[in-house]
């Protein structure tokens, strides 16, 4: 039965994307830290790390990630389902499908990028979903695959995917090249060609529509939020974290934040480093390595960062390794 309803376009106004090794839980949970309203993904999921792995250590999060989204790579819509299901249980706000991806590695698993080439497949994925769960599902896609610069080709997917139930599209707004290219140079070598989103969102204004891709500064924000109803940010938003600090200001109007500090922001991850070692034994340093963009820009930074990474110090506690990264700060200002 389809619980679904209609999405609020607002709930997409600016994402961090999912990032392989990178968007884990200690990184949303620093993201958080400097935005309350960005959405949040995870990195990708496999159906098959779900229903054979372990749940937990894939889908554990902490209630301040909210609003956080859970993607997935598969191609059986009957394990997809199963996923999105259990998604929803564990509480995450959305479940998103990654058709996207071009490694070839992801490739072998029938998944990513390559599902583009399958409308009618990845459209039974998406109404198995929305039909188990009640929480929206969503689809991360690129504007084409290999050379095929078609319009019509995005637009046809769009369109054959948004009737199975997807009522929101996060598009990469390149290409994915599936040979002869690696998942770095795929996102630097295709062209970027916002005009293509753009033409959806006109052509589908019923639909939610999101760039991702190439977004780097607040100016390029603005540019596709005149056009489209949602930004993701990628890699910009992982090496510059400093940027999201703004966000809840600027595109939210929610001026609570504004005054924060880096220093805040630190503090508070040390103390949750702190928790996580309690409560968890997780090492301080598989936390710390996402929050090494924090003083970008400022004198004295790339010590800082040195001090945080390294790895003599990886048995002292954390609040001693940020005492001996300030000292450095402090001589550099």
């Amino acid at each position: 039965m389809n619980r679904q309803h209609a999405p609020d376009p607002s709930q997409w106004r600016l994402s961090v994307a999912p990032m392989m090794d990178w968007t884990d839980r200690h990184c949303r949970y620093f993201h958080r830290l400097l935005s309350r309203h960005t959405r949040l993904y995870t990195e990708m999921v496999t159906t098959g790390a779900l229903l054979h792995g372990d749940v937990p250590r894939h889908l554990d999060f902490d209630e301040t990630e909210h609003p956080v989204a859970l993607q997935l790579g598969g191609s059986e819509p009957a394990d997809l389902a199963q996923c999105a299901r259990l998604g929803e249980q564990w509480g995450y706000d959305e479940i998103n499908l990654n058709c996207g991806c071009p490694s070839e590695r992801v490739q072998r698993g029938a998944f990513g990028a390559c599902l583009m080439a399958e409308p009618a497949l990845v459209a039974d994925c998406v109404k198995a979903m929305v039909d188990a769960v009640g929480i929206p599902v969503t689809v991360k896609h690129r504007i084409g695959i290999d050379r095929t610069e078609s319009y019509e080709f995005v637009r046809d997917f769009v369109g054959a995917v948004s009737e199975a139930g997807c009522g929101v599209f996060i598009v990469h707004a390149r290409n994915a090249w599936l040979k002869g290219l690696s998942p770095k140079e795929n996102r630097e070598v295709p062209p970027l060609r916002y005009e293509l989103v753009h033409r959806l969102k006109r052509e589908l204004p019923h639909l939610v529509m999101a760039t991702n891709g190439g977004v780097k500064t607040d100016e390029a924000v603005a540019r596709e939020l005149n056009e489209v109803d949602g930004v993701m940010v990628g890699r910009e938003a992982y090496h510059h974290p400093w940027w999201l600090a703004s966000w809840d200001a600027t595109y939210y109007g929610d001026t609570a934040r504004e005054h924060i500090t880096r220093e805040w922001v630190e503090e508070r991850m040390v103390a949750y480093m702190e928790r996580e070692a309690a409560q968890r034994g997780t090492a301080w340093h598989s936390i710390a390595r996402h929050m090494m963009g924090l003083y970008n820009g400022l004198p004295g930074a790339r010590r800082w960062r040195q001090v945080w990474s390294d790895h003599r110090l990886k048995t002292r506690p954390p609040r001693e390794v940020m005492t001996l990264a300030h000292e450095d700060l402090r001589l550099a200002a």
